[in-house]
C-alpha cells in the first residue's frame, strides 16, 4: 500500500489548506485512515483519523474545531480540511492507514498504523 499526500503550502495565520492523501489500493480494506505532523525537532504527533465510513473520528486536542478529517472510498482518499491556522500547526504532515479489520485500540499511537504516507510540509506564518 502506497499513500500519496498532496495539498501542502503556505498559509498566513488564521487561513486555512487542504490536505488530500490518495491511496495505491481499494480504501474500503484500510479501516482507518488519517493524518500525524511532525514540528522540526519534535516527535510526531496525532493529529486526526476517520474510520472507513467516516463516521468516527478522533482528533487532537491542540486540532479539535479547527480541523476536519473526511474520506472518500470512492476515490480512495483521505483529506484534512484546516481552518484557522496557527503556527505552531506547522510541520510536515504524514498520512497513516491501517488494514486491521477493528479500530485501533489506541488510534493516537503511531505504531497502530501499519502505512505511512511521504508526507507534505505546511507552513503557518504568523
Amino acid at each position: 500500500v502506497q499513500l500519496q499526500a498532496s495539498g501542502g503550502g503556505s498559509a498566513p495565520a488564521g487561513g486555512s489548506l487542504r490536505l488530500s492523501c490518495t491511496a495505491s489500493v481499494n480504501t474500503y480494506y484500510l479501516y482507518t485512515m488519517g493524518w500525524f505532523r511532525q514540528a522540526p525537532g519534535q516527535e510526531r504527533e496525532f493529529v486526526a483519523t476517520a474510520s472507513r465510513s467516516g463516521g468516527t473520528t478522533y482528533y487532537s486536542d491542540s486540532v479539535k474545531g479547527r480541523f476536519s478529517v473526511s474520506r472518500d472510498i470512492a476515490k480512495k482518499a483521505v483529506y484534512l480540511e484546516m481552518n484557522d491556522l496557527k503556527p505552531e500547526d506547522t510541520g510536515v504532515y504524514y498520512c497513516v492507514a491501517d488494514d486491521s479489520l477493528v479500530p485501533p485500540a489506541r488510534p493516537t499511537r503511531a505504531s497502530e498504523y501499519k502505512y505511512w504516507g511521504q508526507g507534505t510540509q505546511v507552513t503557518v506564518s504568523s
